[in-house]
């Protein structure tokens, strides 16, 4: 443990202010000797944005995020901050903030000397570090928990400590990686808002690595997703999610029902038939596909799937047999038999009355509600 120097030192100010540069990742690569395990990544986040990679595991987005932090070295490709190449300095002189999913918080130290701890090793003074640590304290919501010890705590003030650590120093950007994995989900679900509220009041860039599709969703204002060491898409959560480009993604992002089709094309929407000899109208791909043909796959969320009467009418109708109902709580869930496989529906509790096993029921949704996809 070094020295606890207490001559006059280096100053900081009261309150960490951003420094509105971007953090660049360009064309980069990581290899270990075999495959690439993250290939020719590229994207910009932006100042004060909160950007999330999301993937499963072994997509890449740790190794991205260490290759960001300094701790493993990119094979090719760069990374910059404010234009200005890093990829050649050591963690501690890049000026990233990181939590990582394990607090690593020195149980021996107060909660004040934990978040004190990153301006004592750049040398601030000991009473020029007690002001910027304390109104950090109070912008994570620990106003008055200085003097406790970190048994002393419960796991989501755990967490808001170590994001004072994290940006107590004034960070070009927050780097976090799967820092909510080890809470339970009630309390994940609340650091969920309270960990953007807190990125929000200090105007910190923010890199965040999960798996969780509804962490990524609740929290980013935008998401990369990656599979395969490769960004397959990357925009607003909410573009993401209505207009996936990828089976991969469409599935990855919430749950969707992928039918198997094909497509006449025909401007900005196809006709679409499917193995039943029914037929429908869907959207097609924004971003063109490439050449050649299917096989084709329309996907449509669940939620916008529609049980009709004989009245009704949509761009696509099927028919189907109910196969079961559940109730899962916010939500009921039923599947039916259409197009021979299975086709999920899900709404509230209205929706229950006609859902019995074995009833044949039409279904439909709306073109705009349907995307065509290249099956992967």
């Amino acid at each position: 443990m070094p020295h606890d120097d207490t001559r006059d030192g280096p100053t900081v100010a009261s309150a960490p202010h951003p420094t509105g540069r971007d953090l660049e990742v360009v064309s980069v690569s990581k290899s270990y000797g075999g495959p690439d395990v993250v290939q020719d990544l590229a994207f910009t986040l932006g100042h004060g944005e909160f950007l999330t990679l999301l993937g499963p595991s072994g997509s890449g987005k740790t190794t991205t995020l260490l290759m960001v932090a300094g701790f493993e070295r990119p094979t090719t490709g760069d990374i910059r901050v404010g234009g200005r190449s890093v990829v050649n300095e050591p963690p501690q002189r890049r000026n990233f903030g990181i939590v990582f999913q394990s607090y690593a918080l020195f149980p021996h130290m107060t909660v004040l000397e934990n978040v004190e701890f990153p301006l004592r090793m750049r040398g601030v003074a000991k009473r020029a570090r007690g002001a910027p640590a304390l109104e950090m304290l109070e912008k994570v919501g620990l106003s008055g928990f200085q003097n406790r010890k970190p048994r002393e705590l419960s796991g989501g003030q755990q967490q808001r400590v170590a994001l004072a650590r994290a940006l107590v120093f004034e960070p070009d950007a927050l780097l976090l990686d799967e820092p909510l994995g080890a809470l339970d989900k009630r309390l994940r679900e609340a650091m969920q808002i309270e960990i953007k509220a807190i990125q929000q009041r200090v105007g910190i860039s923010v890199l965040y690595v999960t798996h969780d599709q509804e962490e990524a969703m609740v929290m980013s204002d935008r998401i990369a997703i990656m599979r395969e060491g490769r960004i397959v898409q990357l925009g607003a959560p909410k573009d993401l999610y209505k207009h996936p480009e990828t089976p991969f993604v469409a599935s990855f992002l919430g749950e969707t029902n992928l039918l198997p089709c094909g497509v006449v094309e025909d401007g900005a929407y196809g006709k679409v038939t499917f193995a039943d000899g029914s037929s429908g109208v869907a959207a097609r791909p924004r971003r063109d596909p490439g050449d050649g043909g299917g096989p084709w796959l329309v996907s449509v969320r669940p939620e916008q799937v529609r049980v009709l009467t004989p009245e009704d009418r949509l761009d696509t109708t099927i028919d189907g047999v109910v196969k079961d109902c559940t109730f899962v709580g916010s939500y009921v869930r039923v599947t039916i038999l259409a197009c021979g496989q299975e086709v999920v529906v899900k709404g509230d509790e209205t929706i229950s009355a006609w859902a019995e096993t074995g009833r044949r029921v039409r279904v439909g949704w709306r073109r705009d509600d349907a995307q065509i996809l290249r099956a992967d």
